[in-house]
Order: structure tokens, then C-alpha cells, then sequence
């Protein structure tokens, strides 16, 4: 099946560790999707409260978001525990929330080829994908995941301690007033516990040709 001209959105949720940035990235490349990931949003968005504490940080958000250039994120490290922790806190707070949508909007506006990931993209941002992914994973994979993450970076931590802040991150997540985790009832459910990355490809692939197949045709 060919590719080109094919206009199609896909939207990727779920919680820490569970595959959905590894599994957007994979989809997005097959398919030549732009890919964007809302959590290295706001970990950035972290990153530069922590390293800047403005007095006011909306205005501060506004400002540095507005001429964001997404690419140059990859280029800083924004995996850490203090990261991590921030980012949970702010990810709750309104109009934080309102600052990142706008960007994802307009990436999303701009560029109609895309695949989107986070935690509300299914349910808020782009609630009318071609395909929309929630991804799982039980507790222990996931946490074991992120732990090796972490020490490729160079981090040390304990295992228990990356299981139990991935335990309250996703718990809040799951209960926050504004935007919470929720897999919407139109998504397929991506089960990550048992997958390797070819397998989690594989079973993503189907969906998406299913759904090209059915917009366009042959």
C-alpha cells in the first residue's frame, strides 16, 4: 500500500513507560507522519521553570512557547526525577494546559500528516483522528522500563523508587480536574506488557492501513 497524499491524524495516549512515545515515533516513520510528543512539552516546560523560577510563569510560558522550535528539544535532557516531578505538578494547573494545547494546535493545524502523543491528545486536542491509540502496560514493566531509561542517561535511582513515582504520576494523571487521563471510547488498546517493538509496529500497522484502505481505497 503507498503512502503518499494519504492525509491521515493519529493520536497516541496512556501513561509513563507504557510504549506510546517508542510506538508514535514507529508509526509516524512508516507512515511519514510528523510526530510530536506533548509530554517533551511540557517536561520543557519544566525544564524552564526550574532553571529560570519566574515570578509569573504563564506570562513566562507564553513567551518562550511562541517561538519554540520543537527539534531543538531533542537536544536536551529532560528525562530526570526532578524533571519528572515538576512536570506532574504543572501538567495540572489550567492554564499551563491552555499554553501547550495552543501549540499542539497549530502543529496539528499545520501539518495535517501528523501523529500526536500524551496523555489528552485522543480526548482533547485531537478528538477527531483517523486512528486513535491508548497504550497500557502493568506497573512492573513499565517501571522496569523506565529504571534502564534512566540509567543509560546516567541516573541512579532505585527500582522502587521509579515504580513508585510512576505510580502517583499516572494516579494523578488519571484524577486531575483539567484534562485528565482517559482513554477515549474510540481508541484501540495497545497492550505493551508483553510486546516487543516490531509487535507493537505490526499490530499498530494493521489499523492504520485498515483505516487508509477505507479513506482512500487501493
Amino acid at each position: 500500500m503507498k503512502y503518499v497524499n494519504k492525509k491521515i491524524q493519529i493520536s497516541c495516549d496512556g501513561g509513563g513507560a507504557t510504549g506510546k512515545s517508542t510506538g508514535a515515533k514507529m508509526i509516524a516513520k512508516k507512515y511519514k507522519l510528523k510526530f510530536l510528543s506533548s509530554g517533551l512539552l511540557y517536561r520543557y516546560a519544566a525544564f524552564l521553570l526550574l532553571k529560570h523560577k519566574p515570578k509569573n510563569q504563564i506570562i513566562f510560558l507564553k513567551r518562550k512557547f511562541k517561538k519554540l522550535n520543537y527539534k531543538k528539544l531533542d537536544k536536551i535532557s529532560l528525562h530526570t526525577p526532578k524533571i519528572s516531578k515538576k512536570t506532574s505538578s504543572i501538567a495540572k494547573i489550567n492554564n499551563v494546559r491552555k499554553i501547550l494545547k495552543t501549540f499542539q494546535t497549530n502543529f496539528s493545524n499545520k501539518f495535517q500528516n501528523c501523529c500526536i502523543e500524551g496523555r489528552d491528545i485522543s480526548t482533547k486536542i485531537l478528538p477527531k483522528s483517523d486512528i486513535k491509540f491508548f497504550f497500557k502496560c502493568n506497573l512492573n514493566t513499565a517501571a522496569l522500563r523506565r529504571w534502564k531509561e534512566l540509567k543509560k542517561t546516567g541516573h541512579i535511582i532505585k527500582f522502587k523508587d521509579v515504580k513508585k513515582a510512576l505510580r502517583i504520576r499516572n494516579n494523578d494523571d488519571t484524577k486531575r480536574r483539567f484534562s485528565p487521563l482517559l482513554k477515549h471510547r474510540d481508541a484501540i488498546e495497545i497492550d505493551t506488557s508483553k510486546l516487543n517493538k516490531q509487535a507493537m509496529l505490526t499490530k499498530m500497522s494493521k489499523h492504520v492501513d485498515k483505516v487508509i484502505k477505507k479513506k482512500y481505497g487501493n
